[in-house]
């Protein structure tokens, strides 16, 4: 009988260190765009291995970026467990907090960039230009940040009761087949609302324009991106999402001090054929920001409330782990 007890105790407590342990891999859903360049950080400069080991993680921690268009499927791949943290808009994750009721929430910023809307059409010098024959490519119609931000700006012109006044305007379309498009002057496609490094290289072009960027419609400073996991995830692994948090803390201060060497690293990684100098002129103009620290995303959260696409109306302390 003794025996018996000694072996179940001895069981038991296996099974509570087992069901308690941390993975040693996280699978972390991005999308196109130079909000990526932290990735390129961490992962050459091992950030997050750095981190996972300092809080007792060990040696072996493993990182899979998994590249999708658009937050909408990073959404997606998160609820149904095919990643454990999230890189999306600020749009589609707020009503992804509000269809979990909480469930998700965000760990922190994933940039508060500057979203330029450019146009080939002419005769587009500012929203209310826009007519039937446009087309504006975005990474998710109705759901994604740009629509959201296109919407805002058009309540702002047109009134509340009007916000969706350009949704029927708007193509789903990834960046960079959205800048194929725009840029061959052989498509429907007249409008881009992108993010950088798209944009940049769009404006190069002597017949694309910008009409609107989002600093103009909700401030300078704004996250529009955020990283999110579920609250099992983030129970259950602790010590490796502050690791992912610290990694992400610490690459955004290694590009700030070594700008030129982070974008040689992006363009190296990504196999990119973007210039070196129009990757760093977004930087030195402070157009792309990496800090984790979110802010001001009630103003994107308010008028979802407000607009009925989403139950709740959250403080930003509700949004946040």
């Amino acid at each position: 009988m003794m025996k018996k007890l000694i072996l179940f105790f001895i069981f038991s407590a296996v099974l509570s260190v087992w069901l308690s342990a941390e993975v040693n891999s996280i699978r972390i859903a991005k999308q196109y765009g130079f909000n990526t360049l932290p990735f390129t950080v961490i992962t050459e400069r091992k950030l997050v291995q750095k981190y996972a080991k300092e809080a007792g993680l060990g040696d072996n921690v493993k990182i899979e970026w998994i590249t999708l268009a658009g937050g909408a499927a990073t959404n997606e791949a998160l609820l149904s467990g095919s990643v454990d943290i999230s890189s999306s808009g600020v749009a589609p994750f707020v009503r992804l907090w509000d269809k979990t009721n909480g469930r998700v929430k965000a760990i922190a910023s994933s940039g508060k960039d500057t979203i330029g809307l450019v146009s080939s059409n002419p005769k587009v010098k500012s929203i209310k230009d826009l007519g039937e024959k446009d087309r504006i490519a975005l990474a998710a119609v109705k759901v994604s940040i740009q629509s959201l931000i296109l919407q805002i700006a058009a309540a702002k012109e047109y009134g509340i009761e009007n916000y969706d006044k350009f949704d029927h305007l708007t193509v789903t379309l990834g960046n960079p087949d959205a800048l194929v498009a725009l840029t061959s002057g052989k498509s429907e496609i007249t409008a881009h609302f992108g993010r950088e490094p798209y944009t940049s290289i769009e404006l190069q072009n002597p017949n694309i324009h910008e009409i609107l960027n989002s600093a103009d419609v909700v401030g300078k400073g704004i996250t529009t991106g955020v990283y999110s996991t579920t609250k099992e995830f983030y129970d259950k692994n602790p010590k490796l999402t502050a690791s992912f948090i610290k990694a992400l803390d610490e690459a955004n201060e290694w590009i700030n001090a070594n700008k030129k060497e982070a974008i040689e690293l992006y363009i190296k990684s990504e196999n990119s054929k973007e210039s070196v100098s129009v990757l760093l002129s977004i930087l030195e103009k402070g157009g792309a920001d990496f800090s984790p620290k979110v802010a001001g995303v009630t103003v994107f959260s308010d008028f979802l409330y407000k607009v009925g696409a989403i139950k709740s109306q959250p403080k930003q302390e509700d949004l946040l782990f």
